[in-house]
């Protein structure tokens, strides 16, 4: 395995479990040939963040013994999250979520967390309105990302980019700053105190830059 993917591993069996078939095809999705950006370092990248806000608003999460389930829930929605990744569909977030609860069901996960964790996912298609604070850790982990230093943030846009390859420019310029703008209008890019103070200002720098190249 991959480095990411090793990290995953150990991240798996500390919060989700030890069935390793379910690990390894969550991801191979990831692997899929047509994404650049959503792909298990990804999914590294948001569980790092989600365990950095995770320990600033529950305590320590270093093993599944001292794990508060809520940290479980997130961690378990920070996997599946992007599972069903699909340029052309506009119901991956639907789609996760279900698998999600297919897989968890599987893994002998009760029905109480399985619907939190489809929750989040589910929120995921805009991040906007947590339900709860985990809700807001798992979505300000998932935009960290437009916090980022330029060359990080640069590499987020052409990963995307890739991604969304069959869209032609002129839509993809038009689309993109919508989407830019609609951070840039919200009260707050971030739901959490940590999230904004970490990323916000340099979200807004980067939102701002990349808006201005589209024309």
């Amino acid at each position: 395995m991959a480095e990411n993917e090793t990290e995953l591993w150990v991240w798996w069996q500390r919060f989700i479990g030890t069935d390793r078939a379910t690990f390894d095809a969550l991801l191979s999705r990831h692997r899929e040939a047509h994404r650049r950006y959503h792909t298990a370092t990804h999914v590294a990248w948001v569980i790092r963040h989600c365990r950095t806000l995770l320990r600033d608003r529950f305590g320590d999460v270093q093993t599944v013994g001292d794990a508060r389930p809520t940290d479980a829930i997130i961690i378990a929605a920070a996997f599946w999250h992007d599972a069903v990744y699909d340029p052309t569909s506009a119901s991956n977030e639907h789609a996760s979520a279900q698998l999600a609860a297919r897989d968890l069901a599987t893994l002998g996960w009760g029905d109480s967390s399985i619907a939190r964790v489809a929750h989040a996912i589910e929120g995921t298609a805009d991040h906007m309105h947590p339900a709860d604070d985990a809700e807001a850790v798992l979505f300000d982990a998932d935009l960290a990302i437009l916090g980022a230093e330029p060359r990080g943030y640069a590499d987020y846009v052409d990963g995307v980019r890739y991604e969304y390859r069959h869209v032609p420019d002129d839509a993809w310029r038009t689309g993109r700053a919508a989407v830019l703008r609609s951070f840039l209008t919200r009260g707050h890019i971030y739901a959490t105190a940590t999230g904004r103070s970490l990323w916000a200002a340099r979200a807004v720098a980067n939102l701002e830059a990349e808006l201005a190249t589209l024309g």
